[in-house]
């Protein structure tokens, strides 16, 4: 693969990410829009850029400081046998940033 095509790719999994998924960091909780928006990053759960199921399922949206770390962790165990440290985000996220949306919503009129 090209440089161009995988950077035309890259950008294209991203667009499909930030209509599938809410802007905020999947690790931190950190919201995004505006100029921000682009501090947002989408990552491969499973490391393996090429598994890209339309439904989005092995992709998370991570920050720019978080996708690092999560890549540096990635790194440091990759010459090893033993799969990555499993960390508390590995499981399946109970956030909610819209929980409560509706009461908010309810209040303004």
């Amino acid at each position: 693969m090209t440089r161009g095509d995988q950077s035309q790719r890259d950008h294209n999994l991203r667009e499909r990410a930030l209509k599938l998924f809410p802007w905020i960091c999947a690790h931190c909780g950190r919201e995004f829009d505006g100029k921000k928006l682009s501090q947002l990053t989408v990552h491969h759960k499973d490391h393996n850029h090429d598994n890209n199921p339309p439904d989005g399922s092995n992709w998370e949206l991570l920050c720019l400081y978080c996708h690092d770390n999560e890549h540096q962790r990635y790194q440091a165990v990759d010459g090893s046998d033993e799969p990555p440290p499993r960390r508390r985000h590995d499981q399946p996220s109970t956030f909610t940033p819209f929980a409560h949306l509706s009461d908010v919503l309810k209040r303004k009129t």
